[in-house]
């Protein structure tokens, strides 16, 4: 059972991110804060869920927060600043795009920097224990999702609608027979045996 608070704060808010490990595609960030009496029957880790339920929660979850945001750090960024940069800089974003500010942040992992004066912990899995945090890691997953699906009409040989950019069997052949793309990491190791690739 998800516990829906941790710090005792009635604005506390959850952050949680998605496509860290991917090799194309940006990182996805939400922040939700929810109210007390929130629940779901199956609202947990966006991983432990199907596509379906996921899509189903998202608008319950959209409609019942109190507040939520989302934000994309484009892969660009993410090869300028590092995949962990780069989550870190996407919950920030969705924190401050927040209409109700937060008193008290929980964050899903063991990394993050102070956002302003607002204290925060981090917890493993916390997207396992926490209802914000999952409810973070499902808006963050079904936007991300829907986004590779979108990309995936322009370039279809990678098939980023079924592996939504994640270093599969799959995705790196595709990457071996036709190069990257411009929605490719250029600071991932996209193949195993890669030394360099001419972008």
């Amino acid at each position: 059972m998800l516990k829906s608070n941790y710090s005792g704060f009635s604005l506390e808010v959850g952050t949680d991110e998605a496509g860290r490990g991917c090799l194309s595609g940006p990182v996805v960030a939400a922040a939700v804060i929810l109210p007390k009496e929130f629940s779901h029957p199956f609202l947990n880790d966006s991983k432990q869920l199907s596509e379906k339920r996921r899509d189903q929660l998202r608008p319950f979850i959209e409609e019942n927060a109190i507040a939520f945001a989302v934000s994309f750090v484009w892969q660009e960024e993410v090869d300028k600043i590092n995949v962990l940069q780069a989550s870190i800089t996407g919950m920030h974003r969705s924190i401050a795009m927040l209409k109700t500010q937060p008193e008290f942040i929980i964050v899903d992992g063991n990394k993050f920097k102070n956002y302003k004066e607002i204290p925060h912990e981090t917890i493993v899995k916390g997207d396992a224990k926490y209802l914000s945090i999952a409810a973070a890691s499902v808006l963050a997953k079904t936007y991300r999702d829907e986004y590779m699906a979108k990309i995936h009409e322009e370039y279809p040989m990678y098939n980023w609608q079924k592996n939504k950019g994640y270093p599969t069997k799959e995705h790196r052949n595709a990457i071996r027979e036709f190069g990257p793309t411009k929605y490719h990491r250029k600071s991932f190791k996209l193949l195993p045996e890669q030394l360099k690739l001419d972008f």
